[in-house]
């Protein structure tokens, strides 16, 4: 059996319970026929720009399709469930304030018959730590991994870390001996229920299901695919004309459309995402934090939001969303070009300035609309934004390595808890916005490290305060999952984060 959580993850994994289940196909459910050709054909908002998972370990788009190939330890608990379950490992628990042990499933194997070890555990938690991305500052805390045991994997960390069992959530677990290999990443194998058919850069990934899986959950689907669409109207012709079963990130403005398709169904549920712009705030003039705060309150967050994505979204309150654990409800800040002017004058800038923003390409998408009315805005105050689309590929890039003046983009609290994003981006040795607070990096380290629930919530108010006041970038919007779906689908199940699994979705006859 598997042991118990610590308390303190109960209530942090409660929040995930927000997300709402939507099951498509007739509510006759009894009466639908199975289709005989069981693919899942899924066109997502986000493409995969590559299956290592390790070396972009907090990207949705490439966890969401690789989950089903690679497992993690642990799995967050489905919508109805406070707790982490199992995945690789089949029971876990804490010895101590900072071991944990975690008993690997004696049957989990890859798909090339080989057992899961301890080793291949460990391997991948430092690979993520050797890459420098996303996850690693959240699994930086583990000082030691004991692999003695092929089945047992015992992390020690330097401090207590209640979340730890969030995080492992989000490590997918390959083949220690082959995963150093850049060609296994063409076709990687792991321990989940389907195997990498076929991958193609920015077109297409096919995955088939793997008849001798260890696990024994059912898997109704033969094959599930994912194809790349950049373009939205793209993705919703290929909906409407049944060449895909599923469109995830629908915008506000195409609500309309998708409504009226015939044999489509369209949902909404309460997300962990939403937008942030940041300053790089190494790069002159946002090295002063009244020159941020002057670019805040020249934009009308409020009337933007609103007129351009409706009750798709909600005006933020804390640089987190509000289905974060975590997250304090804070005052936008105030619309005011007067004022804007003046702190930009105070801090040397009397004419303004002349800088850029980048985020990803595509008509259309809530990055490019917000950038335009950012924009004008800011040209309103003396201060000209040079437009900087780029494709997905090249903006990952320059956005881990910090080239740039304004970054806007879409993320999303994976775990539902606040460390996950504050605890990971904005701690000073992070280095990903230029920021750097040593009262914020004692308040995320404690919040880290600390047990009781009551008290991490605090320690994270007292942080997202900080980043606010200081405006380490702007927080506009939080925002919901829209996605529409074809009527045959049945027990379809999206995840408020946005990585979702398709294990139990099955295909009736049209």
């Amino acid at each position: 059996m598997k042991t118990s959580t610590p308390k303190s993850l109960i209530a942090t994994l409660a929040l995930l319970s927000i997300g709402l289940t939507a099951c498509s196909g007739s509510s006759d459910a009894a009466q639908e026929t199975p289709a005989e050709n069981q693919t899942f054909t899924v066109a997502p908002n986000s493409f995969p720009v590559t299956l290592d998972q390790h070396s972009v370990s907090a990207e949705a788009a490439v966890f969401s399709p690789m989950q089903h190939v690679m497992q993690p330890l642990v799995v967050r608990g489905d919508n109805d469930a406070n707790e982490v379950e199992p995945g690789l490992a089949q029971s876990w628990e804490l010895v101590d304030d900072t071991t944990w042990r975690f008993n690997i499933h004696p049957d989990a194997e890859f798909s090339d018959g080989t057992p899961v070890t301890s080793a291949d555990a460990a391997a991948s938690i430092q690979r993520i730590l050797d890459f420098g991305g996303g996850l690693a500052p959240l699994l930086e805390p583990i000082t030691t991994m004991d692999t003695s045991d092929d089945k047992v994997l015992l992390l020690e960390t330097e401090t207590p870390l209640g979340t730890l069992l969030n995080t492992l959530s989000l490590v997918l677990i390959g083949p220690a001996d082959q995963m150093d290999d850049e060609a296994f990443w063409e076709q990687p194998i792991g321990s989940g229920p389907f195997e990498v058919e076929n991958f193609t850069v920015d077109q297409e990934l096919v995955l088939s299901s793997d008849e001798d899986w260890w696990g024994d959950q059912d898997i109704a689907l033969d094959e599930l695919v994912f194809r790349s669409m950049p373009e939205q109207s793209s993705r919703l012709s290929a909906l409407a004309n049944n060449e895909v079963d599923l469109v995830t990130g629908i915008t506000a403005d195409a609500t309309g459309e998708v409504e009226a398709m015939d044999g489509v169904e369209f949902e909404k549920i309460p997300s962990m995402g939403y937008r942030k712009l940041w300053f790089n705030s190494s790069v002159e003039p946002f090295t002063d934090p009244n020159v941020r705060r002057a670019m805040w309150h020249a934009v009308d967050v409020e009337s933007i939001v609103k007129d351009l994505f409706g009750e798709d979204a909600m005006v933020a309150k804390a640089p987190i969303p509000q289905t974060a654990f975590g997250a304090p409800e804070l005052e936008q800040y105030e619309y005011d070009p007067e004022y804007a002017q003046e702190l930009l004058a105070e801090a040397g800038y009397p004419d303004g300035f002349e800088t850029s923003i980048q985020y990803t390409d595509g008509d259309g998408t809530p990055d490019s609309q917000l950038a335009q009315a950012f924009i004008s805005a800011w040209d309103e105050i003396g201060v000209t934004v040079n437009a900087q689309p780029k494709e997905r590929a090249v903006f990952l890039e320059d956005f881990g390595n910090a080239d740039y003046d304004m970054n806007l983009m879409g993320n999303s609290v994976a775990t539902g808890d606040a460390d996950y994003t504050l605890g990971r981006l904005y701690l000073c040795a992070d280095e990903r916005n230029g920021y750097c607070n040593e009262e914020l990096d004692d308040l995320l380290n404690q919040a880290k490290a600390e047990l009781d629930q009551d008290v991490r919530k605090d320690l994270y108010h007292e942080a997202s305060e900080i980043i606010w006041d200081e405006a380490v970038g702007i927080f506009p919007m939080d925002s919901t999952e829209a996605y529409a779906y074809s009527d045959h689908i049945q027990d379809l199940d999206m995840d408020p984060a946005a990585r979702h699994d398709y294990f139990s979705v099955s295909v009736n006859e049209q």
